[in-house]
C-alpha cells in the first residue's frame, strides 16, 4: 500500500511539474513583441464596428470603460491611487462598494517618497503597489502625481513629489516602472500645470514657455520617454484658455508630438467639456463627465459623454475622420496588450509581510529631523520614565480623507501605538489637546468635543511627563492636505500654536512631530527642543516614527520642498492674488522659474528650512572634489567625484547633492540647479568616494525666442551641497 501511494504521489508531482513547464511554455508563446503588438492591433481594428470603436473611448460606470465582448476584447478598470488601491466604488455613483476583501496596504504619501531621495525605494514601491493593483484586478493605477509644490497652500501637495523638476524626474521613473513590471498601467498625472485645488475646474494659468519647459513639464517628460509610462491623465485647469486634458499644444504639439507619447490620455473625472476638442485633441478615454469632477452624477448618463454619442454622429457624418477614432482604439488597445491581454502577468499579492517591509522601510527613509538640539532625539528606550504624547494626530487615522487617494487599510499604526509598543518600558501618557472633528470630503464638520477641556488636559498632562512629544500638523480634512481645495492659512489649525506655546511653558522638554503634506508656520520653532517632518506615512506610521525616535533607525530624510517662515516668503505669493490663487478666472505665474528654492537662493531670503535640508544623528565630513576633466562640450557627459566620511559614532545614510549655476548667461538663470543626487550608505569612520554624472546638455535654459534648449558657452560652476543653502565643496568647469 505504502509503494502504491508513493507511485502516486511521484506521478502527482510530475503532473505538476508538466503543467508547471507548459505554463511556462505558454507564457513565454503570450509575450508578444511590440511589432507582433501592433501586427494584432492591425488585424482587430478592421472587425470592429464604429460603434464598438467609440465605446472603448469613454466610461461605461466610475472606474471602468468597455470592452468588446464578441471579440473578447476586456473592460479596463482603472483605480485611484497613488500610495495604494482605492477601496471598490459603486458601478455609477461615488458610494463604497461595502467589500470585505478590499482592504490593502497603506504606502507612505509620495512627499515621503521624494523626501528619501532614494530612486530605489521607489521602484520597491512601484513594484509594490502595482502588486497589490494587480491582485485587485485592476487595469490602471490613477498615479504618480508629479504636479510642482509652488504653494504651501495647495490641498493636493501630499500626493506629488516636490518642488524640483529634476527629483520628481528621478523619482517617478522608478515608481513607473515597478508599476508596470505588474502588467499594470500607472497613469502619470495631472497633465499640466494643476498646482492648486482652488478653483481646479476652470482657472486659466497664464504662464510663460520658458516655464512651462523648465519647471512644470520635466517630471511629466520622463514619465513618458524614460519612464515608458502606458497612460496619462490629463487636467482640470485650463492653459492658455484652452482645457488642459483637450489643450492642442499640451496634447497633440508637446506629448503626442515632441515627445512621441504613444500610450492612452485619460480625462481627470469631468475634465472633458468638448467633443471636438476631446476628439480632435488628443483625448483618448474620457472618464466621469456629468459629475462635476466628484459630486452629482446623472445616472448611467454614459451615453451622453463627448466621446459617446456626439463623437459617433460626429463620425458618422464624416465632420470627424474614422482615423481619429481609429488612433484612440489603437492605443487603447496597446495599453490592454501590456496589460488586461498580456496573459504572461502575473496574479499579484497584497497585504503581505513583504509590502509591509516596503512601506515601512520608505517611511522611516522619507522622514525628515529638522532639528534635535542638545542631542534630544533619539530617546533611550530602556532609561526614560514618563513620556507625554500629546496631539490628535496621534491618533487619527490618516488613511481616510484627502480625496481620491483615500485608503481602505488593512491596519494603521498609530503615532502612539508605535511609541507605547517601542517606549514600553516607559509610562506614555496621552491627551488629545484638540479636535478636528470627523472627516467629512468637501466639507468641514464641527467637532463634537469640547475644545477647552481637550486644552487643559493636555496642559495637565504636561506637567505629568519627563519630556513631551507633541504629534501635531495638519490632517487630510477639507481645507488641509484634501483634494477639492486649498488651506485658508499657513498656520497650524486648531489653535495648535497656543497650545503648543502654553505646553512648553510647563515642560521646555517639548519635540514636535509634525503630521502634515506642506510646510506650516512655526511661531515655536526657537522654542522646542527637536522637529521631526513625518508626513503621511500610510499602514507602518507609528512603527516608523517609533524607529527614528528610539534611534533604531538613523533619520535621513531630506526635504523636497522649502520651508518659508511666512506665506510672503513664498515665490507665487510675493506677487499678490493675481498670482496665487487668481481671479477665479485668470491666474498669472509671475514668479517664472524661480520656484522654491530657487527663488529663495537668487532673491536671498533665507527659509525656514531650505529644500534638500535633513539632520542626521551622525556628522559627515566632504572632501576632495574632482571632475573627469576641465572642458566640456555640449554633446560630453561631467563626472563628479569628492570623498564622504562618516565621522560619527553610529552608521548613517547622506543624500549627496549636485547643483549647477550659470553665472554669465544671456537669459537670467537661477542661483543654482540641482542636477544630480546621490544617497550612501556610511559605518562609523568609513569613507567612500561618490561619483555624480549628468550630461552637459542638463544644463540648458530653454530658449523661447528659438524654441529649443540651448547650453551657452562659458564656465558653470559646480556645488556638492547637504541641502540647497548648505555648500560643502565647488568647483568650475569650462564648456566650449
Amino acid at each position: 500500500m505504502e509503494t502504491t501511494n508513493q507511485n502516486k504521489l511521484m506521478k502527482k508531482s510530475l503532473f505538476v511539474l508538466l503543467l508547471a513547464i507548459l505554463s511556462q511554455i505558454s507564457f513565454a508563446q503570450v509575450q508578444l513583441s511590440d511589432e507582433e503588438i501592433e501586427q494584432k492591433i492591425d488585424e482587430i481594428i478592421p472587425q470592429l464596428s464604429l460603434r464598438e470603436k467609440v465605446d472603448m473611448c469613454h466610461a461605461q460606470s466610475k472606474f471602468s470603460s468597455p470592452g468588446v465582448p464578441r471579440l473578447g476584447i476586456p473592460e479596463i478598470w482603472m483605480s485611484d491611487g497613488p500610495h495604494g488601491v482605492r477601496a471598490e466604488i459603486n458601478w455609477d455613483n461615488w458610494g463604497y462598494a461595502g467589500w470585505t476583501n478590499d482592504s490593502i496596504t497603506a504606502f507612505p504619501a509620495l512627499t515621503c517618497l521624494a523626501a528619501s531621495f532614494n530612486p530605489e525605494a521607489a521602484l520597491e514601491y512601484g513594484v509594490a503597489v502595482g502588486e497589490e493593483a494587480r491582485y485587485r484586478k485592476k487595469d490602471i493605477l490613477l498615479g504618480p502625481g508629479v504636479n510642482i509644490y509652488r504653494t504651501p497652500l495647495n490641498g493636493r501637495n501630499f500626493e506629488y513629489m516636490g518642488e524640483d523638476p529634476y527629483l520628481a524626474s528621478k523619482m517617478v521613473i522608478p515608481y513607473i516602472k515597478g508599476v508596470q513590471s505588474n502588467g499594470v498601467s500607472a497613469c502619470v498625472k495631472h497633465y499640466a500645470l494643476n498646482n492648486q485645488e482652488e478653483w481646479r475646474g476652470h482657472i486659466n494659468v497664464n504662464v510663460d514657455d520658458r516655464t512651462l519647459h523648465e519647471i512644470y513639464l520635466p517630471a511629466f517628460k520622463a514619465a513618458v520617454t524614460e519612464g515608458g509610462v502606458w497612460s496619462l491623465m490629463g487636467a482640470y485647469n485650463k492653459y492658455n484658455g484652452q482645457h488642459a486634458t483637450t489643450n492642442k499644444v499640451l496634447m497633440n504639439d508637446i506629448l503626442k508630438g515632441e515627445w512621441g507619447f504613444d500610450g492612452v490620455v485619460v480625462s481627470d473625472w469631468g475634465s472633458a467639456h468638448d467633443t471636438d476638442e476631446s476628439a480632435l485633441n488628443g483625448l483618448d478615454i474620457e472618464m466621469g463627465s456629468w459629475t462635476n469632477g466628484l459630486t452629482a452624477s446623472r445616472d448611467f448618463a454614459y451615453s451622453d459623454y463627448y466621446l459617446a454619442d456626439p463623437f459617433y454622429a460626429k463620425l458618422k457624418s464624416g465632420e470627424i475622420a474614422e482615423s481619429v477614432v481609429n488612433d484612440k482604439v489603437r492605443r487603447i488597445l496597446r495599453l490592454m496588450f501590456h496589460t488586461n491581454m498580456n496573459m504572461a502577468r502575473n496574479f499579484g499579492c497584497k497585504n503581505n509581510k513583504e509590502h509591509h517591509d516596503v512601506a515601512r522601510k520608505v517611511a522611516t527613509e522619507g522622514i525628515v529631523l529638522l532639528k534635535n538640539e542638545d542631542n534630544f532625539f533619539p530617546i533611550d528606550p530602556e532609561t526614560t520614565k514618563t513620556i507625554a504624547v500629546i496631539g490628535e494626530n496621534a491618533t487619527k487615522m490618516m488613511t481616510l480623507g484627502g480625496g481620491s487617494s483615500e485608503l481602505k487599510a488593512q491596519y494603521e499604526i498609530s503615532p502612539l501605538e508605535g511609541i507605547q509598543k517601542r517606549f514600553s518600558k516607559a509610562t506614555i501618557l496621552h491627551s488629545m489637546g484638540y479636535s478636528s472633528g470627523p472627516s467629512w470630503y468637501g466639507s468641514v464638520v464641527e467637532p463634537k468635543e469640547n475644545q477647552d477641556s481637550l486644552y487643559q488636559a493636555a496642559l495637565e498632562t504636561a506637567k505629568k511627563a519627563d519630556l513631551i512629544l507633541f504629534v501635531g500638523g495638519l490632517n487630510k480634512d477639507h481645507h488641509q492636505d484634501c483634494e477639492g481645495g486649498d488651506r485658508l492659512s499657513y498656520d497650524l489649525p486648531f489653535n495648535q500654536n497656543a497650545l503648543l506655546k502654553d505646553i512648553i511653558n510647563i515642560n521646555p522638554n517639548t519635540a514636535v512631530i509634525l503630521v502634515s503634506g506642506n510646510a506650516v508656520a512655526m511661531p515655536w520653532l526657537n522654542n522646542i527642543k527637536a522637529l521631526v517632518q513625518a508626513w503621511y506615512l500610510g499602514s507602518e506610521t507609528g512603527n516608523a516614527i517609533a524607529d527614528i525616535l528610539s534611534g533604531d533607525v538613523n533619520p535621513s530624510g531630506k526635504l523636497p520642498f522649502s520651508f518659508p517662515v511666512k506665506l510672503e516668503d513664498n515665490a507665487a505669493h510675493s506677487f499678490g492674488e493675481l498670482s496665487y490663487p487668481g481671479d477665479s478666472i485668470d491666474e498669472y505665474y509671475k514668479e517664472g522659474i524661480l520656484v522654491g528654492y530657487r527663488w529663495f537662493d537668487t532673491k536671498k531670503i533665507k527659509p525656514q528650512f531650505p529644500f534638500g535640508y535633513g539632520l542626521s544623528y551622525t556628522n559627515f565630513e566632504y572632501g576632495d572634489l574632482k571632475t573627469d576633466k576641465k572642458a566640456y562640450t555640449a554633446d560630453d557627459n561631467v563626472t563628479v567625484s569628492f570623498t564622504v566620511k562618516n565621522t560619527g559614532k553610529v552608521a548613517g545614510s547622506e543624500v549627496t547633492q549636485l547643483y549647477v549655476s550659470d553665472p554669465k548667461c544671456s537669459v537670467m538663470r537661477p542661483a543654482k540647479e540641482l542636477k544630480g543626487f546621490d544617497k550612501i550608505m556610511l559605518q562609523p569612520g568609513e569613507s567612500k568616494e561618490v561619483s555624480i554624472s549628468v550630461p552637459v546638455s542638463s544644463f540648458a535654459f530653454y530658449s523661447e525666442e528659438n524654441h529649443k534648449w540651448v547650453v551657452e558657452p562659458g564656465k558653470f560652476i559646480l556645488q556638492i551641497n547637504s541641502s540647497s543653502a548648505d555648500n560643502q565643496l565647488k568647483g568650475t568647469i569650462e564648456v566650449n
